[in-house]
């Protein structure tokens, strides 16, 4: 791993965050699990911002912009992990991530470098996760985030995969160790055999790849089984628990599939 120390200031951050003259926002987190079917086990906790309070995500992301996009972004993610670790988090974060507020993803990373390392929580549990309908500069520049990221031992994921309109091109170069499948294409998908075609080709293809897979906004025990028979075992989503404000949320005995 190429050795940037030389690159930052002794008080860590980058350039992009020692200019920005913006307040920080205040923001908590509510934390909804990724549940793994084959073992009944919590696989990781997903951070999702909130206000103070509980408010909703929009509430604090209405406050952001062209000033401060790249403020806030550096605050979630060493947020997110002071309080996965204050919570005893033992599985992994999934932490979203905005590819635009990322200029040199080598220089970017420094804070999130210290917040883990100040907390003792492992670099290969945390999953950067890049939303894939979210408008980019260019392919090119979210694909040398994701890769320096997998070079720093973080997991990453494609979230959303099927909203926007550049997946499979996203896929094509390059492979994350995620991807998550939107929940549009999930809704109802036992009863709806289009839904059902596209979704097992992208299974197909994945395991081809070596790319796992998480269904994402799972609300009835007919899409959870559909899917579990499709092979995809990474679950998220209401039918399993909603997102918990500032704690770590349980599953109930009956979200399960019941053999």
């Amino acid at each position: 791993m190429t050795d940037f120390s030389e690159l930052f200031p002794p008080s860590g951050g980058c350039q992009g965050c020692r200019r920005s003259s913006q307040p920080d926002l205040d923001f908590s987190f509510a934390f909804q699990p990724i549940v793994d079917l084959r073992d009944r086990s919590v696989f990781a906790h997903e951070a999702l911002v909130r206000g103070i309070n509980g408010e909703s995500a929009l509430s604090v992301l209405e406050q952001v912009d062209d000033q401060n996009r790249y403020r806030f972004d550096q605050q979630c993610r060493v947020r997110a992990i002071s309080t996965a670790a204050d919570l005893g988090m033992t599985q992994h974060l999934s932490i979203n991530f905005l590819p635009n507020a990322v200029y040199r993803p080598e220089l970017c990373i420094r804070s999130t470098l210290d917040a883990a390392r100040a907390h003792g929580f492992p670099l290969d549990r945390l999953i950067f996760e890049a939303v894939e309908g979210e408008h980019v500069e260019s392919n090119r520049h979210l694909m040398n985030i994701l890769r320096e990221y997998r070079e720093f031992g973080f997991k990453t994921a494609i979230d959303d995969f099927g909203a926007g309109y550049s997946g499979l091109n996203l896929l094509a170069d390059f492979q994350p160790d995620l991807i998550k499948l939107d929940m549009a294409l999930i809704r109802d998908i036992h009863r709806d055999r289009v839904r059902q075609a596209i979704v097992r080709g992208v299974v197909g293809i994945c395991v081809e790849l070596g790319v796992e897979v998480i269904a994402e906004g799972i609300e009835h025990a007919e899409e959870r089984d559909f899917l579990a028979d499709c092979g995809i075992y990474l679950m998220q989503g209401y039918w399993f628990a909603k997102p918990a404000f500032k704690a770590l949320a349980q599953i109930p005995e009956g979200a399960w599939p019941q053999h």
